[in-house]
């Protein structure tokens, strides 16, 4: 399957390449959005600031395009950190809507004074599969997955919530609407859970 990573400044995408490249599949950085339609799979990678995430999707003609192949064609759809929060609605982080292909707001984590617990959420945590799906193995119940990130994900619609983390209080670590996922933490880093989950994507059925 040939994967499509649109190529907005938002971080170094070499390691999601290589580890898709282990899993046997074949992901392309692509520079503008006409080329996306030669692709049939999708994944929005990336780390920084949300406003700066979609005024680079907005200003490089990215969104018709994307709204193309997600909604109209289908394609599956993948969000790695930044980019899940991106096919949000809107943020806390900034004032721009987001791609609302998941009915959800991003929010700032906020440990509990006191707690000892430091923002950014930085590290390796344990995920807990909340439903069954074709990415994340339900049966292994100690899948440890690495997160770097500030805010978090809150979906208003339960059915969304694929995954859920800890850290002070349970917040969602994958999502899943239709054809579009999005995990918050990062698969490329994540050494075997990682790859397998990446490995479940490359081979997703249409």
């Amino acid at each position: 399957m040939s994967i499509a990573i649109p190529g907005i400044p938002v971080g170094n995408f070499a390691s999601v390449l290589r580890m898709i490249d282990k899993c046997g599949g074949r992901a392309t950085v692509v520079s503008t959005p006409a080329e996306l339609a030669n692709f049939d799979r999708l994944i929005i990678a990336g780390v920084g600031a949300f406003d700066y995430g979609m005024a680079n999707l907005r200003d490089g003609g990215w969104i018709d395009a994307l709204n193309e192949m997600v909604l109209q064609r289908r394609v599956p759809a993948l969000g790695i950190c930044l980019g899940m929060q991106l096919m949000c609605t809107s943020s806390e982080e900034g004032g721009l809507p987001g791609l609302g292909w998941v009915d959800a707001e991003v929010k700032r984590l906020r440990p509990e004074a006191g707690s000892g617990l430091k923002v950014p959420h930085m590290g390796w945590n344990t995920v807990r599969v909340k439903r069954s799906n074709p990415l994340l193995d339900g049966e292994d119940g100690e899948q440890r997955f690495y997160f770097v990130h500030s805010y978090y994900v809150a979906c208003r619609r339960d059915g969304d919530v694929l995954a859920t983390a800890h850290h002070g209080a349970d917040f969602v670590a994958a999502v899943n609407h239709d054809n579009i996922y999005g995990v918050q933490f990062h698969p490329e880093k994540s050494h075997r859970f990682g790859m397998a989950l990446l490995q479940n994507f490359v081979n997703l059925q249409c």
